[in-house]
């Protein structure tokens, strides 16, 4: 087994300091998979803090004992799993990121985008997922959580009153409500996965959600009465509430859809 001695390592202010030797000589069999692994477990395991940045190249050759191509390869798919973020020029070097939902949320931007990702599979994972975040923050919920929401629904409403009936508030706001919603689970895999919904699912409602005021202005009172239902720790009401409310609105969407692939068949 590799002798563990120490190395100077800095953080993104240049700061320096000793620390024992992160990396073992890399296992010839696997090189590049095993840099890689070495690399991602010491940031996922806290060994390499928000902010540090790695040992300069030539240290980390050393102690992987591997090519420059190797190391340069492999720091480049850490990168692209948003582990670390490599800086160029002088003082440049590999900086330890904290791990997010960017790459997620990429990942299913180009689902949407390439069609991967159909309408009907969309709401059938909200359905699921939207009923499941009412029913816990419905558990979790304090009562201190709460005018965050209703403050939210207050901003619908003025939305709703005002000419022009500005949609694409009106949708903004609907989308914020129910990431607040996420975040009283306290769960932070809902959290993310919502936020990865909200943030890729514009495409969706720009082309298929109805902008009439009537349609938005059934959504505000959806959300009010799944709201009531939270604040009164009733977490099945709370789950039929969001789930019914998916529902509908994906009946609307579908009818669009639909409405626009008879339209293009048409001679």
């Amino acid at each position: 087994m590799d002798c563990l001695i120490g190395l100077t390592i800095r953080d993104s202010r240049g700061d320096t300091r000793r620390m024992p030797r992160l990396f073992k000589t890399a296992k010839q069999n696997r090189v590049f998979q095993d840099v890689v692994d070495q690399i991602q477990e010491s940031i996922l395991r806290g060994r390499l803090k928000t902010g540090q940045m790695l040992p300069p190249e030539r240290e980390l050759r050393e102690q992987f004992a591997v090519s420059r191509g190797t190391l340069r390869e492999a720091l480049r798919v850490v990168e692209q799993k948003g582990l670390i973020r490599i800086k160029l020029g002088a003082g440049g070097g590999a900086e330890v990121q904290a791990p997010g939902n960017e790459q997620m949320s990429e990942s299913l931007a180009l689902l949407i985008q390439s069609r991967s990702v159909s309408l009907k599979h969309l709401s059938e994972f909200r359905e699921a997922l939207e009923s499941e975040i009412a029913a816990k923050a419905s558990e979790r919920a304090r009562s201190s959580d709460l005018p965050e929401l209703w403050e939210l629904l207050r901003q619908a409403d003025g939305i709703l009153s005002a000419k022009p009936l500005d949609w694409r508030a009106f949708v903004s706001v609907d989308g914020r409500f129910h990431q607040a919603l996420a975040r009283l689970t306290g769960n932070p895999m809902y959290i993310s996965v919502l936020q990865t919904i909200q943030d890729n699912i514009h495409p969706y409602y720009d082309r298929f959600l109805p902008k009439d005021k009537s349609t938005l202005t059934e959504n505000y009172h959806d959300l009010v009465r799944l709201l009531e239902a939270v604040q009164h720790g009733k977490g099945q009401a709370a789950a039929d509430l969001a789930r019914s409310h998916v529902q509908r609105f994906n009946r609307y969407m579908k009818r669009i859809e639909q409405s626009d692939a008879h339209c293009g068949q048409e001679p």
